[in-house]
């Protein structure tokens, strides 16, 4: 099937009463709508073993379920600076700016309007396989320096791969760490609790946590540990932690494989790779919004590490001006009849 890029349609409007459009991409087999408000991934319709199509992310079918929803972040594109920031605050060349406080003492994805409560400009993806969604984040916005223009383009692939391509530049130093914010469930959504997933993760490290989730010190090993998913096992629940992930494994230059999930009950498999560093497991132990239930999803965000900005030993988040921030994962779709 050659690609399909369905003219936008009105799918609701956003708080402030701007109309809010779907965009429906569809190649060999794979089914997506995106929509430009908070770039949501509304759904990945994909078919299962036996050919049964089910949409795999969990979400609502109208714009008002995600504005009234209390914020666990389905679909959403997530920035200025996925996960947390300690404190609310990060000083970069000797001055410090402060950020809102919207995770007890923390700043957590963006502050109390990031990219996923905001309209995107959205157009074609100038390969005609995707949509490309744009906006500038003006200097001081949620505390953040910088005017930012940030661009995410969605595309499908031959093979019916999802490709999220970030990119952005600045005009004053700034941090930046972008990510999808969706929770899978192979069994399609409103199938039950995802736990039963086997789950690997190509992650020898994983960063640990203090009681507001921030990192307390270096990459710690995961042998040993309920942290380790080098080989594939159930998911189960009670995780929301950043892996440091193992480079250069996909054969795919700057990117590398970082996770699989399948489904046994469906067979279906979920394949991520990226050019992040880390990517964050989280169970959804704590939600309860609209249809969804704890750990009916599992969230698989690629990413850079929590607290970044002021952790110098960690990868580095700052962009400045004259550079260019871009960032790559796909999600893969297939089947099997076994995983071990």
């Amino acid at each position: 099937m050659t690609t399909a890029v369905t003219a936008p349609e009105r799918a609701g409007s956003a708080p402030d009463g701007t109309p809010v459009h779907r965009w429906v991409l569809e190649r060999a087999g794979t089914r997506v709508a995106v929509l430009d408000y908070g770039g949501i991934l509304q759904s990945v319709e994909v078919p299962d073993r036996d050919g049964v199509r089910a949409d795999v992310v969990l979400g609502f079918g109208d714009v008002a379920g995600y504005v009234d929803c209390p914020s666990p972040y389905f679909g959403a594109l997530i920035g200025r600076y996925a996960n947390r920031i300690a404190g609310g605050a990060f000083t970069l060349d000797g001055r410090t700016y402060r950020l809102p406080r919207n995770n007890g003492t923390n700043c957590l994805h963006g502050g109390e309007r990031g990219f996923d409560k905001r309209v995107w400009d959205a157009e074609p993806a100038a390969d005609g396989h995707g949509v490309r969604l744009s906006l500038v984040s003006p200097d001081g916005e949620e505390g953040f320096p910088g005017r930012l223009a940030v661009s995410a383009t969605y595309a499908l692939d031959a093979a019916g791969a999802l490709r999220i391509e970030y990119r952005a530049v600045t005009d004053a130093p700034t941090v930046v760490n972008l990510t999808n914010h969706s929770y899978w469930n192979l069994g399609g959504a409103g199938s039950g609790r995802a736990g039963g997933h086997r789950l690997r993760i190509a992650a020898g490290h994983v960063t640990p946590l203090d009681g507001d989730s921030v990192p307390t010190g270096p990459p710690a090993p995961v042998a040993g540990t309920r942290f380790d998913f080098r080989e594939p096992r159930e998911v189960g629940s009670g995780y929301d932690h950043n892996f440091v992930l193992d480079q250069g494994t996909s054969g795919t230059p700057g990117a590398s494989f970082a996770a699989e999930l399948y489904d046994p009950v469906s067979g279906r498999v979920l394949t991520v790779t990226t050019t992040e560093p880390g990517i964050q497991l989280y169970t959804g132990d704590a939600f309860d919004a609209g249809p969804f239930g704890p750990c009916e999803g599992i969230a698989l965000e690629t990413q850079h590490f929590p607290d970044s900005p002021n952790r110098p030993d960690f990868p580095s988040t700052v962009l400045r001006p004259g550079e260019e921030f871009r960032s790559v994962t796909t999600y893969g779709f297939g089947t099997a009849d076994d995983r071990v």
